[in-house]
């Protein structure tokens, strides 16, 4: 992996942890109004992980630990496996209002709030007016 495209890597993945949490937060708050409190960190945890509500963040997640997983390899990975993982990144980045799934997701979520607005134009910033 080159320096210029770590570098980059390691951008947009501090771009998409900020989107990580800002959906998170924002879907734990249509949890609680909807389903009630919930009871403690590790409750929380658990939903995260298992919770219908919350499964659709899952794509996010996993790429987000794919990235660690590249960015801490002892042997860097191929310049492809990067551009991959940065391909993968835009694609997630784009809501859909007729998709399924996490795009799906994405979009209700920048519809109802203006943390995800911020964190997604964030991510807009860092990808620039190129895609991977």
């Amino acid at each position: 992996m080159t320096d210029a495209l770590r570098k980059r890597l390691e951008k947009i993945r501090v771009g998409l942890l900020a989107l990580h949490k800002a959906l998170v937060d924002s879907e734990r708050i249509g949890y609680e109004q909807t389903m009630g409190p919930i009871q403690s960190p590790n409750h929380f945890l658990q939903l995260l992980m298992k919770d219908p509500w919350f499964v659709w963040l899952q794509p996010l997640s996993q790429l987000i630990i794919s990235m660690d997983e590249a960015l801490d390899a002892k042997e860097p990975p191929a310049d492809a496996e990067v551009e991959a993982l940065l391909k993968e990144a835009w694609i997630l980045h784009s809501p859909s209002e007729s998709g399924e799934g996490f795009s799906r997701h994405y979009f209700n979520a920048l519809q109802r709030d203006p943390n995800v607005i911020l964190a997604h134009a964030e991510v807009t910033k860092l990808f620039g007016q190129r895609n991977p």
